[in-house]
């Protein structure tokens, strides 16, 4: 990555790469690596012994979170989903397998629409993201949605962010409104972060 003293500057840089890469796995590849990201977000939610998850609808290029999310509906677990509003906060709406195209292009959930204080009910957040650094800084797509989210609740679950391999760094360039998680979740395998 060329060296910028503007974050903001290597943030567009770093995900830029992120896209090319993913865009180079295709569909094929993701749907591939399903089935071991699907293993660790299952041991991940079973660690915590959580009992209502909020995480999201992954895009086709996308670490693949469709068969969590089935098996979390099979097992009882509730599965909450964002819904982007254009203010810049979440609503939100348990799984239930319909889906539809939000705001920004991206999946959405179909049913009824819950407010943003149902994050609060979260056992466990399953964050997406463009890349994470070794600190556990995460880095998103830019937006800000779930860097607000996590600003904002009163308690926060622990949170693991989802990406492939590549996409775990050393370090990834951060702003001060930038939120930290504990662990990361890539096909290889489930990482915590260790925290001073």
């Amino acid at each position: 990555m060329t060296e910028h003293a503007d974050p903001v500057a290597q943030k567009r840089e770093l995900r830029q790469k992120v896209r090319d890469g993913r865009r180079t796995r295709g569909v094929d590849g993701a749907q591939a690596l399903a089935p071991e990201i699907t293993k660790h977000l299952i041991e991940v939610t079973q660690q915590h012994e959580a009992t209502t998850v909020a995480t999201y609808l992954s895009t086709p290029e996308e670490p693949d979170t469709r068969p969590y999310l089935d098996w979390a509906m099979q097992n009882g677990i509730r599965v909450l989903l964002p819904i982007s509003r254009m203010d810049g906060l979440m609503d939100w709406a348990e799984y239930d397998e319909t889906e539809i195209e939000g705001e920004f292009g991206i999946p959405e959930p179909g049913g009824d629409v819950l407010p943003p204080i149902a994050i609060e009910e979260a056992d466990l957040i399953i964050l997406p993201a463009s890349a994470v650094d070794r600190e556990g800084m995460r880095m998103g797509w830019g937006r800000g949605f779930f860097d607000k989210l996590l600003g904002s609740m009163e308690h926060l679950p622990p949170a693991y962010a989802l990406v492939y391999d590549e996409e775990f760094l050393t370090t990834v360039p951060s702003e001060p409104h930038d939120h930290p998680v504990v662990g990361v979740v890539t096909p290889s395998g489930i990482h915590r972060i260790e925290t001073n």
